[in-house]
């Protein structure tokens, strides 16, 4: 049965190598070490909030959050930054468990919601809107990039 818990440091050696597997989808180097420092270094600083879905012992996904905040309506808003679930276990609703637990998690947070930001081809945009996310077209995202 799977079960979705808020990740503690104690849960490092579970995340770590989801964490790496998501990196590497995204065409990244894999380094489990850098996984479990970058990890280690969110939960202890508590600059993150992350879910972690197993059955049993064994992972098989997670999804990471970032508190942001929003000058113009004087709230704060989550960022869903990070949502992997491993290859073998897809289509199985792990994705979209973790998603509702965001959800509820931004809810009892009083937060005004949550964002997330995803390839113009990612086929979870069904799940997304499945659960209610909406397609923003109003704004524009730009980034600049210090390099």
């Amino acid at each position: 049965m799977t079960t979705i818990k808020l990740a503690q440091i104690e849960d490092l050696d579970s995340l770590a190598p989801l964490f790496d597997a998501y990196r590497v989808f995204y065409k990244q180097d894999s380094d489990l070490e850098l996984a479990k420092h970058f990890l280690s270094n969110r939960l202890l600083k508590s600059e993150s909030v992350i879910f972690l879905a197993k059955d049993d012992d064994r992972p098989l996904g997670f999804t990471q959050l970032y508190k942001t905040f929003s000058s113009v309506s004087a709230q704060h808003s989550w960022i869903l930054n990070d949502l992997y679930v491993r290859e073998d276990v897809r289509g199985k609703g792990i994705g979209e468990k973790l998603l509702k637990r965001a959800q509820k998690f931004a809810l009892d947070d009083d937060a005004k919601g949550l964002a997330l930001e995803t390839g113009s081809d990612n086929p979870a945009q069904k799940l997304y809107e499945k659960l209610g996310w909406e397609k923003e077209t109003e704004y524009l995202h730009y980034f600049w990039n210090v390099d």
